[in-house]
């Protein structure tokens, strides 16, 4: 089982599938390293060598955000629409559906999960 940037990636899978298993890679972004780097995109995980996995690790760290930098920038952009108070972020804040959802008959979960005030 190859681990690329802290993600183990099962062995029976193929390359373009087996680096969409990390957060930030899609099946077209894998097709993308693969085309780059010149690794068949037909072969199997288990098939790379070490020295293919070092290269799609360092090509991935060096040009993608990946895996919890993703997460953090995330929430930090949340939190900036809660402190310029902006529509969204007051969305964000009350616990509410942001993205024009209606409230009245759906978005129940929410509107009960959201603290009494």
């Amino acid at each position: 089982m190859p681990r690329i940037l802290n993600v183990h990636i099962p062995d029976n899978k193929r390359v373009v599938i087996g680096l969409s298993y990390i957060a930030g890679i899609g099946k077209s972004r894998a097709t993308l390293i693969c085309n780059v780097l010149k690794i068949d995109l037909l072969s199997y995980m288990s098939k790379l060598t070490k020295n293919q996995i070092s290269q799609i690790t360092t090509y991935i760290q060096k040009n993608y955000k990946t895996g919890p930098k993703i997460m953090s920038d995330r929430i930090q952009n949340i939190r900036r629409l809660i402190q310029i108070s902006c529509y969204r972020g007051l969305r964000h804040f009350k616990g509410l559906p942001v993205r024009g959802q209606r409230t009245k008959t759906n978005a129940k979960t929410s509107r009960k999960l959201r603290s009494k005030y």
